[in-house]
């Protein structure tokens, strides 16, 4: 898709826990299908905004463009979270799960390792991060058989040599 050819626009979620006391933040970046998971202590506002705040900053200021999440509360500090990282936030139109569908259809993978009714206060970031890894290092067909891992790298390689030919 046209949409997808430019890096650095995300989609957000969170994956709930046990009678949704405990969620995980997920992050998927549209081009490359990149998988990066915040350990949340719970669904409140606070928590998304220190989570989601905590895994953008890993990421490069050139890489985080934009934030599309559902309506839920939780990003409520969405403001908050565009000052601290300088992502744009955008929402999705109410009960429009297919406006986020890379998104959505990466949570549904995830539960592979984090399955529904599980507490998921017990992950700690170091495990989360394990799970993200060996979400994007899988192959995947609409990246031509490449893993997000890949697509991801040639893309932060990319930009290192632009930075190089532009000094010259």
């Amino acid at each position: 898709m046209a949409d997808r050819l430019i890096p650095g626009h995300w989609e957000a979620d969170f994956i709930k826990g046990a009678m949704n006391r405990s969620s995980v933040g997920t992050l998927v970046e549209r081009t490359t299908r990149l998988v990066v998971l915040a350990r949340m202590p719970d669904g409140t506002a606070q928590s998304a905004l220190d989570g989601f705040c905590q895994a953008l900053s890993a990421i490069p200021p050139a890489l985080r463009k934009t934030f599309t999440y559902d309506q839920g509360r939780e990003m409520s500090k969405h403001a908050q979270l565009t000052e601290q990282t300088g992502v744009a936030v955008y929402f999705c139109d109410p009960h429009s799960p297919w406006q986020r569908g890379l998104n959505e259809n990466t949570n549904g993978l995830l539960r592979q390792y984090l399955p529904k009714g599980a507490d998921l206060s017990v992950y700690t970031q170091e495990q989360l991060d394990a799970i993200a890894w060996s979400m994007n290092t899988r192959p995947r067909k609409s990246l031509g058989f490449r893993s997000p891992a890949e697509v991801y790298s040639e893309i932060l390689l990319n930009m290192e040599l632009a930075k190089i030919v532009t000094k010259h």
